[in-house]
């Protein structure tokens, strides 16, 4: 995927931003005519040179882990803040409806690891990472004998990042008044994730 140079994320952090705040994502394989995708909860992790890590989990019987297995390249898709633009906002009524966004995708090769420990280390650090910060914060000891049963259904991987791809159209092309205009829009209809995410990247905070 090649990016205009413009929509370039503004800091050299963001994918690790984007995927700690949007773990979610759809992870693809070739599968000769008919591709798979399947969406996971995935966190990144770096090394201390600075290579990246994305750390899941798959379903242990299911035909993408399969494909994997033999073949261990994909694709890993992550949406961050996103939402339609329209021209409802402008003053200048000419302009044309968009839709702004951020987003990465990540070329992989995906390695299982079936061992206990290894499931059982991913689940505990995306509970973590998920419940951080919330009243009453759930773990993985609340299950009691059910986590075991649960956990076995599930194998550990560790997805090599080869290639990083990114995207954040957010008004970086668009003239000053058009873009007040837009963010007076995200701010008056409630949509601040896209309103922050905008204000960052053209340098407005």
């Amino acid at each position: 995927m090649r990016t205009n140079t413009k929509f370039a994320p503004s800091s050299p952090d963001a994918i690790d931003h984007l995927v700690a705040a949007h773990p979610f994502a759809l992870v693809i394989s070739a599968n000769g005519d008919m591709p798979l995708a399947t969406p996971l909860p995935l966190l990144l992790e770096r090394s201390s040179d600075g290579t990246a890590t994305l750390i899941g989990h798959f379903p242990r019987t299911h035909p993408h882990t399969e494909l994997l297995r033999r073949d261990p390249r994909a694709l890993v898709v992550f949406m961050g803040s996103h939402g339609y633009i329209s021209p409802s906002w402008l003053a200048d009524r000419t302009q044309a409806p968009t839709w702004n966004y951020e987003t990465a995708q990540l070329e992989i090769n995906v390695e299982f690891d079936d061992s206990t420990d290894a499931t059982e280390a991913a689940l505990a650090r995306l509970v973590e990472h998920m419940e951080h910060g919330r009243p009453n914060a759930w773990s993985i000891a609340d299950m009691g004998p059910r986590y075991a049963k649960l956990a076995g259904a599930v194998v550990a991987f560790r997805a090599h990042v080869t290639a990083v791809h990114m995207k954040f159209k957010l008004g970086q092309d668009e003239r000053s008044d058009v873009r007040a205009d837009i963010l007076a829009g995200l701010a008056d209809t409630g949509q601040q994730p896209l309103l922050e995410a905008m204000t960052r990247e053209n340098c407005l905070g």
